[in-house]
């Protein structure tokens, strides 16, 4: 295998060739996870951080720890750290500093509801504070630019504007429309991984199938983006855009974070099958979904939307549940945060009869999903389709999704209203 030269070459690279190199960060992501989660789980029952039984909503009948999510951020920090040890080109740099930021910022805020029960607006702002620090090092900002060049059919839009006792000044729209970007995909990705975490190890198996599609993405990405491609994209962008005044890119942080967050959800994953010892809580489920939509942004850090938008088709599952319960509540006339037994994971479970065959079942629609969305990545990547075409899926595939949540939705109000007929 011929790792990348520091001006960026990546035409001869082989997928097992970076796996093999980047492989240590996966295994001591797993370790570290699955030695830490048992300590995690004695320090909640001693603080009382602990998820009491809900006949309604929830499935357990015992008292079971949350805090697992402080195992699986300690996971993720030795998989990353691990990283910054490889040596590997500049080009294949490691994880910005300021993602591993915006993961202490999510879990800070996840422990704060977890431990005192947060109000729903102090969780926004924990939010808002983790996107802040992935725009510091506009990894979302590049994917902003590239869907303006879709839509518009150029990435410049900057402006002059003059004013009094201020002077000139050049205002780029890229960075407003970047910012917004990162917000919705944090507030979105987040809220979505909480809303499935609803059974035993359905979230942190999920994340595990997502992430290895990321992983195949990136490994994808960094064998076929080849010189020409980033040469194009540095004349294209402002400067500031690419993460490095040398040209180099996130190919590498993107296989480091996937790896790493194989390792911690496969760590996490055997204490909490069912029946879970531990929860994720909203600590590992807000920063469960941080990583993943951090790592869809940062499929886009040359400005390939059409890889951002495979990507949010590998976590497709948490986004189709959330879609079901905004139209399905929306219908009913609630408000979209409204509580409720009427999940993806609660029909499946009453589908199958079972928590296992339920998650196991839901397991699957991800692994479809992941399968669609690393199939479009591939064949936009060598060119055998256009890259409208992972749009044109992605509406499709949450259009009948919407449509299915209105329904779904329509059924429950006539059942309120006494009317049974279907």
């Amino acid at each position: 295998m011929n790792l990348p030269s520091a001006a960026g070459s990546v035409t001869e690279l082989s997928g097992l060739g970076l796996i093999g190199v980047y492989l240590p960060v996966l295994v001591a992501a797993f370790l570290v996870t699955l030695l830490v989660t048992p300590v995690a789980r004695r320090v909640a029952f001693a603080t009382g951080v602990i998820d009491r039984p809900d006949e309604a909503r929830k499935v357990h009948r015992r008292p079971v720890a949350y805090l697992g999510g402080l195992a699986v951020l300690a996971g993720l920090v030795a998989g990353i750290a691990v990283g910054y040890m490889l040596n590997v080109p500049l080009a294949f740099r490691s994880v910005p500093v300021s993602i591993v930021v915006g993961m202490f910022a999510i879990v800070l805020t996840g422990l704060a509801d977890d431990v005192w029960g947060w109000d729903p607006r102090w969780k926004v702002a924990g939010q808002l504070v983790a996107a802040a620090a992935l725009a510091e090092s506009y990894v979302g900002t590049q994917a902003a630019a590239g869907f303006i060049e879709f839509f518009t059919g150029t990435r410049d839009l900057s402006f002059e504007m003059v004013l009094p006792l201020v002077g000139g000044f050049t205002i780029d729209p890229v960075d407003f429309v970047g910012v917004a970007l990162i917000a919705v995909f944090v507030l979105g990705g987040c809220n979505a991984a909480n809303l499935i975490d609803g059974l035993d190890g359905l979230l942190s198996g999920t994340v595990a199938i997502a992430a290895t599609g990321f992983l195949l993405i990136s490994l994808l990405a960094a064998m076929w983006l080849t010189d020409a491609d980033v040469t194009a994209a540095g004349e294209l962008l402002p400067e500031k855009l690419l993460t490095e005044d040398d040209g180099s890119t996130l190919a590498g942080a993107r296989i480091v974070l996937a790896m790493a967050l194989i390792g911690a959800t496969l760590g996490f994953l055997p204490h909490n099958w069912n029946p879970a010892t531990i929860f994720l809580g909203d600590t590992g489920s807000l920063l469960l979904g941080f990583t993943c939509v951090t790592l869809v942004l940062m499929l886009g850090d040359q400005g390939q939307t059409h890889l951002v938008v495979a990507g949010l088709i590998v976590f497709g599952l948490p986004i189709m549940d959330t879609v079901l319960a905004i139209f399905r509540r929306k219908v009913q006339g609630l408000p979209a945060s409204s509580p409720d037994a009427e999940h993806m994971h609660h029909q499946f479970k009453r589908m199958l009869g079972g928590v296992k065959s339920a998650v196991v079942g839901m397991w699957c629609v991800e692994g479809l999903l992941t399968l669609v969305g690393v199939t479009l990545a591939l064949l936009t990547l060598t060119h055998e389709v256009r890259v409208v075409v992972p749009y044109a899926v992605f509406i499709g595939i949450f259009g009948m999704t919407a449509i299915v949540g209105i329904r779904m939705g329509r059924r429950a109000a006539r059942r309120s209203s006494g009317d049974v007929s279907l």
